[in-house]
């Protein structure tokens, strides 16, 4: 991918108020819209760019088109003490997965785990979201969803599986913690949507176009091409994991049933959600401070691994988002001039009077290139 898109650093507070004030523009409730700004920022906070506020003009749209809900009524079915039912009524995903977690959490709290299925939601972002939100309280979590169809299974020639993400979490000790977040593909549509939204090509791997070759060009793996599932049959048996807990179970659209949130604008996505929220430290005597011990030893024991030649340093899962999101608070969020007049554009839409702010540095930091690999 192009690595010289030149960008402007953002203040992670104003992209947060824009998006939050743009959201409570459109009916969505305070309290919910900055649920779902706060997720977006995080997603940029953490260098998921795919994920963070330029996806706001999308969702937008759908809520615009009575697609998506911005404020029912949302309640619990519970089904056993640990084990629990939400039905989204086709509101944001992100207001329904921290409703999930938050649920989980208070089953979690009693019983040492808690359970929740989610159906008739739509897309949830980034999925380590949820699982940060649990950790925050002491907790492991899993947080797995469907998503519309986008790969093949392996062997096939068409569309079928989505590129359903999944995330774990567990929190860890000194060392820091571990977050898994991934999809079954070898890259996320975000990616490929933001390689076309930028000019940017994609790298060969990623995609085929709508004849069934490999293409570099991101539009034509997105008008009618597919995305490719990591590892074969390793990658699209994931996805049918993610179609099983998020889409089965919870009743909501599953086989290739879940609508495209860009191409579907008539009707709603119907998107499942599962999510797993546990005490990680109930089988050890010594209760928290065992595991966190037990943490840092795996995780020194990979960091310290004898490296393979071009490696100069391993990483555990959520490393790097971790130091990404510590540098970014400070740094900023990089965007191109494209994308901030783009949200500009929306603000203006929605009789919104925030802006997004450049970062002001006096030790001579300024704009940089976009990392390639984002």
């Amino acid at each position: 991918m192009d690595s010289q898109t030149p960008t402007v650093n953002i203040t992670p507070s104003s992209a947060e108020a824009l998006a939050k004030a743009i959201l409570v523009s459109h009916g969505v409730p305070d309290d919910r819209a900055s649920l779902v700004a706060s997720s977006l920022l995080l997603a940029d906070l953490r260098g998921v760019d795919t994920h963070g506020i330029n996806r706001l003009p999308g969702y937008i749209a759908r809520l615009t088109a009575g697609v998506v809900d911005p404020a029912p009524t949302l309640a619990f079915e519970t089904k056993t003490p640990v084990m629990a039912l939400l039905d989204a009524k086709n509101t944001f995903g992100f207001v329904a997965g921290c409703l999930a977690i938050d649920k989980c959490i208070e089953m979690a709290s009693v019983f040492g785990m808690g359970m929740v299925s989610v159906k008739r939601s739509n897309h949830y972002g980034m999925g380590a979201t949820y699982v940060l939100r649990a950790m925050q309280e002491g907790y492991a979590c899993f947080a797995y969803t469907n998503a519309s169809r986008a790969m093949p299974p392996w062997g096939g020639a068409e569309a079928l599986l989505g590129t359903s993400p999944f995330a774990v979490g567990v929190p860890g000790g000194q060392a820091g913690d571990f977050v898994l977040d991934m999809s079954p593909c070898v890259a996320a549509r975000g990616k490929i949507r933001k390689a076309a939204r930028r000019g940017e090509r994609i790298p060969e791997g990623y995609a085929l176009d709508k004849e069934g070759h490999q293409t570099v060009d991101p539009v034509a793996a997105l008008d009618g091409g597919v995305v490719l599932p990591i590892g074969g049959p390793k990658g699209s048996g994931l996805a049918m994991v993610m179609d099983i807990f998020a889409g089965v179970m919870s009743g909501s659209a599953f086989a290739g049933g879940v609508n495209d949130q860009y191409k579907e604008m008539i009707k709603p996505q119907d998107v499942g959600h599962w999510f797993l929220v546990f005490r990680p430290d109930v089988f050890l005597d010594g209760g928290m401070e065992e595991f966190k011990q037990r943490m840092d030893i795996l995780v020194r024991a990979v960091r310290s691994c004898k490296k393979a030649q071009g490696f100069e340093r391993i990483y555990v899962g959520g490393e790097i988002e971790a130091a990404m999101e510590k540098r970014r608070r400070t740094e900023g969020i990089p965007l191109t001039q494209g994308e901030i007049d783009s949200l500009h554009k929306l603000a203006d839409e929605s009789s919104v009077c925030e802006r997004l702010e450049r970062i002001q540095h006096t030790n001579g930091f300024g704009p940089r290139k976009l990392n390639g690999g984002d």
